[in-house]
């Protein structure tokens, strides 16, 4: 006979989750001698079947409480940031040198676009999380009709388990979360050494007493640091999950410590990184100033490309160009116009509109450019992500 939704779920006298974490948060948790372990008291407390404890599936992962209190990666204060300091222009790098003028909003929003991913990818492993194993009994099933889908409703799960001896075992779920852990954790790094680099004497960019303590990047080092934990944690369960024969082994109980870590960890840190974000200050002059026109050389080529000449043979040209102005100790700016045509007949008096940051910047409007316009594009692209995950 099909059991009853009270027989099931114990409606009427079960505790809810959230009571008993706080009864363990509070040290109010009252332990029975009976009890066999953890997994078994806090099934005594929710008056609930008692299951082993491979049937559970890191129901505190899946619960709401637990992942509305885990802050989300913070693309949203980038986005502020970056409207808000939309006409600064400043150095783009590559191999860590000096390449082509940028909005100072187009590097922010490359941060925030990555964060985005992450926000997204956070709301996919959810799915994946959301799974019913309870029914797959210790490997075979459960042979006395338990009604799995009723289950599931009961228990506002997502779907069922499809093979018993997979959910016995499967901690995919787990392994999932910790490489989302350190995916967003590199990207999170990866902003703090930009900002730690454009913070020291040699950019100053950014003022480190806006964001921490002593005038050091005591923070973005701190952010940079955990990365490294997160990354162990998730090879650590790797490690321990590759070797495993077929259905429950004991060594499955290394996931616990290793998603509570990383959860506390990550929540820590994306609590610091938004922090961070919104107090963040920047020296709009140094940043200009750090423009030099040996940065626009490819818009040299792309000026020939305009008149009619294959980027290739441009190429060569603006190359040539550089290479004089170096022999004759002068900027690219300063050579002349007669110097120019000695390379190219291509070149004409309006090479002058070349040696303008803001001209430079603004020809690159396609769609996920550095221009004003494709800027706007991408903070009015990456607010409507955001909007679209939180629906």
């Amino acid at each position: 006979p099909r059991p009853s939704k009270v027989e099931i779920t114990g409606v009427s006298h079960r505790a809810q989750p959230q009571q008993v974490a706080e009864e363990w948060a509070q040290g109010t948790f009252k332990l029975n001698p009976n009890d066999e372990d953890i997994h078994t008291a806090n099934e005594r407390r929710l008056k609930v079947r008692p299951l082993q404890p491979h049937q559970m599936r890191f129901r505190y992962v899946g619960s709401q409480c637990h992942w509305k209190a885990l802050p989300q990666p913070p693309p949203e204060p980038l986005l502020l940031f970056s409207h808000r300091e939309c006409d600064v222009l400043f150095p783009g790098y590559t191999h860590l040198q000096r390449a082509q003028p940028i909005h100072w909003s187009h590097w922010i929003l490359s941060h925030a676009v990555a964060l985005t991913r992450d926000s997204e990818r956070l709301l996919e492993v959810r799915k994946r999380i959301d799974v019913l194993p309870l029914g797959s009994g210790a490997i075979a099933g459960n042979p006395l009709g338990v009604d799995r889908e009723l289950l599931r409703a009961e228990l506002s799960f997502g779907a069922i388990t499809l093979n018993s001896m997979d959910a016995t075992s499967e901690r995919d779920f787990v392994a999932e979360f910790l490489f989302w852990a350190s995916l967003c954790m590199t990207h999170l790094s990866r902003m703090a050494e930009d900002l730690i680099l454009y913070g020291t004497k040699e950019f100053s960019f950014v003022p480190f007493s806006a964001c921490t303590s002593k005038k050091n990047p005591d923070s973005l080092e701190l952010i940079r640091s955990k990365a490294g934990r997160v990354f162990g944690r998730c090879a650590g369960l790797l490690m321990t999950l590759k070797g495993l024969p077929s259905t429950y082994n004991k060594d499955l109980q290394e996931d616990k410590e290793a998603v509570f870590e990383v959860s506390d960890t990550m929540s820590a840190v994306l609590q610091v990184a938004t922090g961070v974000i919104s107090t963040l200050q920047i020296h709009r002059e140094n940043m200009g100033q750090a423009l030099s026109p040996d940065m626009l050389a490819t818009d040299l080529a792309y000026y020939l490309v305009r008149k009619g000449m294959p980027f290739r043979q441009a190429h060569e040209a603006s190359g040539k160009a550089v290479f004089m102005a170096e022999t004759k100790g002068v900027a690219l700016n300063q050579l002349s116009l007669q110097e120019l045509q000695t390379i190219s007949p291509l070149f004409l008096s309006d090479v002058n509109r070349v040696w303008d940051y803001g001209h430079s910047v603004e020809q690159y409007g396609a769609l996920g450019g550095t221009a004003r316009s494709s800027v706007d594009w991408q903070i009015h692209q990456v607010r409507a992500l955001l909007r679209a995950q939180q629906a």
